[in-house]
Parts: C-alpha cells; structure tokens; sequence
C-alpha cells in the first residue's frame, strides 16, 4: 500500500467538524474525494495523509504539531501559516514538514494550488520531484500581469484610507500576485507531475517547466450542484448572477459598464452579486473601510444610476449559492483572467445560462453557442450583447428558446466533465503511475 499525503490550502470541513470548529465549502471537490477513497478504503492500495494550515496552534488546543489527529481512519496533520499574508514566506514551516514526514513518511506527496507559501515549504523539503504531484488551480504570475484588469491609470494609482491602514492598495494587490508568481514557478520547477484540466494551464506549466508531466484531470464539483435543474420559467426575469466582484479580477466593472446597454432594453434588470461587499457607504465606519476599487466601482453605479439595480449577497453557504443560481436568468462571468472557475461548473451541471469570457482556460469549459455564450474578455459592450441575447430568449428554427437549448446541453457536458466516479478513478491512475515508478 503506498501513502499519499495530501498538502493542503484549507482545512477539510471534515477535520473542522472533528474539532467543532466552523468551516469552508469553497473546495467542496476535496471532501468528495475524501469520501470516495475513505469509503473505498477495504479496496484500495492508497493510504491517505492530509496536512493542513492554521492560523495558530494556540487557537486549536487539540492539535499538536507533527502529531496527527485521526479522522475516519486519515491521520491528519496541522501547519501553522500566516494565512492573512499568502504572499509572505516563513521559512520555518519547512521544519514543520520535515516533522511531518518524518512521521508519516509519505512514498509522494499531492499538493493543491500552487502559490501558498506552504506548497513551496514542502516541495523544497520533500525534495522529490517524481513523487511530488501538483494540483493547478490558477496561475498566479499569469494572474499578475493583467490585475488591473484594464482599470484607468487613476484608479490604479489612487489609495484610500482602508488601503493605507491595511497597505493593500491596488498597486501593492499586484505586487502581491507578483510575489506570489514567483513562488509558484519555483514550485512548479521542483515538481515532476502536474495536474491540470485546460490548454491554458497546459502552456502555462510547459513555459516555467517543460519537463514536468502534466496529467489531464477534471474537476469534482460540490456534491448538491448534481441534483436539481434550472427553470427559464421558475427564475427571476432579467436578473444576473455573478459569483464574486470584490477585487479587478474578476471583472465587476466590465459588468457595471455593459448594464446601461442592458437596461435600455430591459430596465427591470437586477444583478445580484455573491461574496464581500466592498461597496458599502452606509454610514462613516463603511465609508473608511472603502477601497480603491470598491471606490470606482461606486462611481460607476453613481454614473450610470445603478443604485436599485445592484444587490450584494454576502458570503453564501454552498446551498445559497445553488438556490441563487437556480433563482437567476443568467449566469455571467466577467472576468478578465481564469483558468477553470467552479462558478461556471456549478452553473453548467443545474442549467443555468452562462455568458463568460472568452479568456484563460474558459473556453475549454464552453463552447460558443452550443452550451454558453462567449464574448471578448474586457469588452463591456459584448458583455451586453450577449445577456441581451439570453434576455431575448428567441427560439431557432425547431421552435426552442436559446437558453432551453444552452441549459440542455451545458448539463450534458458538465455531467460528463465533472463526473466524480471518473474523476476519482483518474486520480487514482495517476497516483498508482506516479507510485509505481522507482
């Protein structure tokens, strides 16, 4: 039976449920593999270990360092990280996992996301490229180089109170990405396997280290997005759902800009957003805590009167966000750089319209016309083109609506695509190949 030891970028909800301590969905495709190999454990020649960051042991009286805690069976291992400060690196968390492996004495270790101080940390100690396996989420030196997301000169350079107080203006967010890149191609230069699921992360691998070889895997989904469909006559007429706007990224402006177009056409549109709120003034506590960007995208919703257009949801537990995806017209993700987002396959397996953009790895999710829509990533005007076209709704030639048509086969595709019994299968071909070679 050959170990496995998992290094992971958050705490499993299953080892937060063992400690009685609140916990995060956001890698719900972690949990169902989890599951798959715990409850497949009579059968299988893998044996499991998961290492995890915590902010501090002191906050976590149950857990010792480089002793694990059992949970089903998994010994379980805690790191401590600064984890408000991912672009920091603390050289003392090797001698953690030296601790660590030293006890566990794993035959490979698996390493999801790339960019944490802690993937570096156990890679430079593990100090065994064909046994060391990298999990591609996003590529954050690419990430770097478009952050401001074509913001004005401005804006990019204007700081507020909150971004003096936290230094986390939008120029030192991009430094921060940059730090964080670099750190991320040594990781990648120390491992010998990568993980990956489109040809956007496939060159991006090959340019920083050609050598390593790089293994096709999709993505497991949360497991309630497998259940339940979408509606064109159950949603909410004309609303648009997008999964995150907190930072230039992940496009929000683009959005604001393509409403006016949109509205126009449809003036009882809304768009609900999921996530932190950054554009809250109500009150002089919300208006100190204002950003750069949370700044300019008010200023965008003051010019084009969007005010009564715009809900935030806040922070939305895995069940919310299924509810508002089925409640909305459209999906759209605006964002100017992404590899695989999950938003996109969430919203594919229920059947939700998607609008996206045509960057980074998205276009090996849709394929235009055919399950979503794909317009220019930055370019507001196609951004409304296409929800107008979602909007409209017209049917072709055989009498069915565009978006009946769009929601049909983006379930097919994702059901494939994110098929958990195969994913789990293929990851299990990928550790055996990766054990078995000596």
């Amino acid at each position: 039976m050959k170990k496995v030891l998992w290094v992971c970028n958050i705490m499993l909800p299953v080892i937060a449920q063992e400690l009685g301590f609140p916990y995060s969905n956001r890698e719900g495709w972690l949990t169902g593999i989890f599951n798959a190999l715990t409850a497949k454990k009579e059968n299988r020649e893998i044996e499991l270990g998961i290492c995890f960051p915590i902010a501090a042991f002191s906050e976590y009286p149950s857990l010792q360092k480089g002793k694990p805690l059992m949970v089903q069976g998994v010994p379980c291992y805690a790191f401590a990280e600064d984890l408000a400060h991912p672009e920091v690196y603390d050289a003392g968390m090797e001698e953690d996992f030296k601790t660590i492996f030293a006890d566990f004495q794993p035959d490979m270790i698996h390493v999801f996301g790339t960019e944490f101080p802690h993937a570096l940390a156990a890679v430079r100690v593990f100090e065994n490229p064909d046994k060391t396996l990298i999990g591609i989420q996003g590529l954050c030196y690419e990430i770097a180089k478009v952050y401001m997301a074509g913001l004005p000169k401005k804006v990019c350079q204007s700081v507020t109170f909150r971004d003096i107080i936290r230094k986390d203006s939008l120029k030192q967010q991009q430094e921060k990405f940059i730090q964080r890149g670099e750190r991320e191609k040594e990781v990648l230069r120390l491992a010998g396997h990568v993980t990956g699921r489109t040809g956007f992360d496939r060159k991006g691998v090959s340019t920083v280290n050609e050598k390593a070889r790089y293994h096709s895997m999709n993505e497991t989904m949360r497991s309630s997005f497998y259940s339940g469909a979408w509606n064109r006559e159950s949603c909410e007429k004309h609303s648009i759902f997008l999964g995150q706007g907190d930072y230039p990224l992940k496009g929000f402006h683009f959005l604001l800009k393509a409403l006016p177009l949109i509205c126009k056409e449809f003036p009882d549109t809304k768009v609900y957003v999921a996530g932190n709120s950054i554009i809250n003034e109500k009150g002089l506590k919300a208006k100190i805590k204002l950003s750069a960007y949370g700044k300019y995208l008010l200023s965008l919703i003051r010019k084009y009167d969007l005010k009564d257009k715009i809900i935030v949801l806040g922070k939305l537990t895995e069940q919310e966000m299924k509810e508002q995806f089925l409640r909305s017209s459209v999906f759209v993700c605006p964002s100017i750089l992404e590899n695989s987002p999950n938003t996109i396959g969430e919203a594919m397996l229920l059947g939700v319209p998607v609008a996206a953009a045509k960057v980074g790895g998205i276009p090996d999710m849709i394929t235009h016309e055919e399950d979503g829509l794909l317009f220019e990533g930055g370019n507001a005007d196609e951004l409304a083109k296409a929800v107008l076209r979602l909007f409209e709704d017209k049917k072709d030639e055989s009498g069915c609506p565009l978006t009946q048509k769009l929601s049909q086969n983006a379930r097919k595709r994702a059901a494939k695509v994110h098929d958990g019994a195969q994913n789990y299968c293929r990851l299990m071909e990928i550790y055996e190949d990766i054990c078995r070679k000596e």
